[in-house]
């Protein structure tokens, strides 16, 4: 996979969600590179797209505020995932993307890539995704060595509370990248 990532957040990246559409707008319609969101994005997105946008960023953000402080920092940067996702989500500065396009593995990178939900994460395959999953149930496979993990998609109903707290210990668990 040669192309540049689309969609929102930090170019390098720490945690990368993975969906395989971009909000129906027409300011994202042309979406070249990776573009950090600014205050109220994720606001405006919300009114102008619909529920199903709003329980994905709320869903990161439970995501991130979920991980363990010790390895990963998102907790302590606001009081409640609602203020880290108003404040600091996809902002540039957080060390977080949503991308719209397949995973771009890198060797020795310390990305966390998350695909989220099972069709999109076998189309990236399809499409040339170079890495090995390892179904571990219905709704997980991992990728240890190329830090890839596929989990439901990013809606409560898919990836509810429980199933979040699952995957921030998987996360938890990856090995860091070589030379990191």
């Amino acid at each position: 996979m040669v192309n540049e990532p689309i969609g929102f957040g930090s170019a390098h990246p720490r945690v990368a969600v993975y969906v395989e559409k971009r909000p129906p707008m027409p300011e994202y319609a042309c979406l070249e590179g990776i573009q950090a969101l600014q205050p109220g994005d994720i606001e405006q997105i919300n009114r102008q797209c619909g529920n199903g946008w709003r329980k994905l960023f709320n869903v990161y953000a439970k995501l991130l505020y979920a991980l363990n402080p010790v390895k990963f920092a998102f907790s302590l940067q606001a009081p409640d995932w609602q203020h880290y996702r108003d404040a600091h989500l996809l902002q540039g500065l957080d060390e977080t993307a949503l991308l719209f396009s397949p995973p771009r593995l890198i060797a020795g990178e310390d990305t966390i890539h998350l695909v989220a939900g099972r069709t999109w994460a076998r189309r990236c395959l399809a499409e040339g995704l170079a890495c090995q999953l390892h179904w571990l149930d219905e709704a997980f496979a991992i990728a240890p060595d190329a830090r890839v993990l596929v989990s439901p998609y990013f809606d409560y109903r898919q990836l509810n509370n429980e199933k979040i707290v699952r995957l921030a210990a998987l996360m938890s668990e990856l090995p860091d990248a070589p030379g990191v």
